[in-house]
């Protein structure tokens, strides 16, 4: 070959090695800075309580990471904003991230009104996110590179009552009647949805079946008519505070049917539980996670002590177990793909995540269709025996909180009818 044919091929392949470089990393002035991962999490508004424990996890993860240098040998700045709860806000938030602030990744939002509305921007800018308890968002858009930290598995919106209708199907005598109420808003709805199924499919007769807005108040009119339609049993999707204000109504007014609960979201959060104290007993609960003895995998007893040494100073849920492994989970996870590819590129990122089961503190997480988990792991659970309102350490002993399902991670029996739990 001519010299200066082979001197000019050297410049080209040196060339095209520094435009693959500049792909994957950014380009030089990237290697020297920051990774920066961008997310809304809500810390005002309805949801507050859950993305205030949110941020801190993924903090956490992100001062992990970068204790042992970082990824790809850069510290990790998140850049986070307060989305207030409100989904109208979602879109204007990831698009700044994305255009403005220009994030190397993504990460969230937290609940299914949020992310629905960030899934559009993710797609129009070809990202990759992970999500953090999101009930079946991507379900009609089926976007490939989101994924969501949230244990629903293939069927997300039949998940969160699966074994909430086989438990009441075991019991003796079976009952037969369901009432199904719930929030208009994206998360209840959903869940209604998969109840609705449930109930068709396991043999139960509809007769209530209506919807409420989210900034009722007073849920007294709501269980009355509940209450008319006589249903054995009571499935709610629920927010953190009609989940409160349904549940007080019922003692106020007397109502017991033979089992109660649902995907009630506020029985997540620690200071609701110590409000409610013993009105929550007998309650049966579709959880995400809890503290039980059949749930401890590698590191997520490190995670939570050093989260709830730092949750009183921040402000945040006391207990933290409902949300703060996902939080965490969710950067593992990403971290993991990051470090894997050697790039910041989204397809790699998301063609990594999809293909590899990842170790977390959560257990390991394969992801399937529409990025949901590839098998459901999510929890039947049931309050018993909680005796004191506003004591933080009715809520730390898992005697009062037990599993029911799976199998596989039982810890207790059922008591049944739901008046009878009450006494327990």
């Amino acid at each position: 070959m001519n010299p200066i044919r082979r001197g000019f091929a050297r410049v080209l392949t040196a060339g095209a090695a520094v435009a693959v470089l500049a792909l994957c990393t950014g380009g030089a002035d990237a290697q020297q800075g920051p990774i920066k991962i961008g997310m809304s999490l809500s810390q005002t508004g309805g949801v507050a309580a859950a993305g205030k424990q949110l941020l801190v996890a993924v903090q956490m993860w992100k001062d992990d990471v970068n204790a042992k240098g970082g990824l790809l040998g850069r510290q990790i700045e998140l850049v986070t904003y307060d989305d207030q709860s409100n989904p109208s806000n979602v879109p204007g938030l990831y698009t700044k991230l994305i255009t403005v602030d220009r994030v190397d990744l993504v990460l969230g939002p937290y609940a299914t009104n949020m992310v629905a509305p960030a899934i559009p921007v993710l797609m129009q800018h070809n990202k990759t996110t992970i999500s953090m308890l999101a009930l079946g968002a991507n379900s009609q858009f089926h976007y490939n590179k989101y994924f969501t930290m949230i244990a629903t598995g293939p069927d997300p919106k039949t998940a969160f009552s699966d074994g909430f209708f086989e438990i009441a199907k075991e019991q003796k005598p079976a009952p037969r009647t369901v009432a199904i109420v719930a929030a208009d808003a994206e998360f209840a709805q959903n869940a209604a949805d998969g109840a609705r199924a449930n109930a068709k499919k396991h043999g139960f007769n509809i007769v209530y079946d209506k919807a409420y807005p989210p900034p009722t108040a007073d849920f007294a009119p709501v269980v009355r008519a509940v209450q008319a339609a006589n249903p054995d049993i009571v499935f709610q999707g629920a927010y953190p505070p009609d989940t409160v204000g349904f549940i007080r109504a019922m003692h106020e007014i007397g109502f017991k049917p033979k089992m109660y609960g649902g995907a009630l979201v506020g029985l997540y959060i620690t200071p609701i539980k110590m409000q409610l104290g013993p009105l929550v007993n007998g309650v049966v609960v579709s959880e995400t996670f809890i503290n039980a003895p059949t749930l401890q995998f590698p590191g997520l007893a490190d995670v939570m002590k050093r989260y709830q040494a730092l949750a009183k100073n921040a402000g945040t849920d006391l207990i933290g177990i409902g949300y703060v492994p996902f939080g965490y989970a969710a950067g593992q996870v990403l971290g993991a793909a990051v470090t894997a590819c050697k790039c910041l590129d989204h397809e790699k990122i998301a063609n990594f995540i999809r293909s590899n089961e990842h170790p977390t503190v959560v257990g390991n997480v394969r992801y399937g269709k529409d990025g949901e988990w590839a098998e459901s792991r999510i929890l039947t659970t049931q309050f018993l025996g909680v005796v004191k309102p506003g004591d933080v350490s009715e809520f730390t002993d898992p005697k009062k909180e037990i599993v029911l399902a799976p199998a596989k991670y039982k810890t207790g029996d059922m008591v049944y009818p739901f008046e009878k739990a009450l006494k327990k």
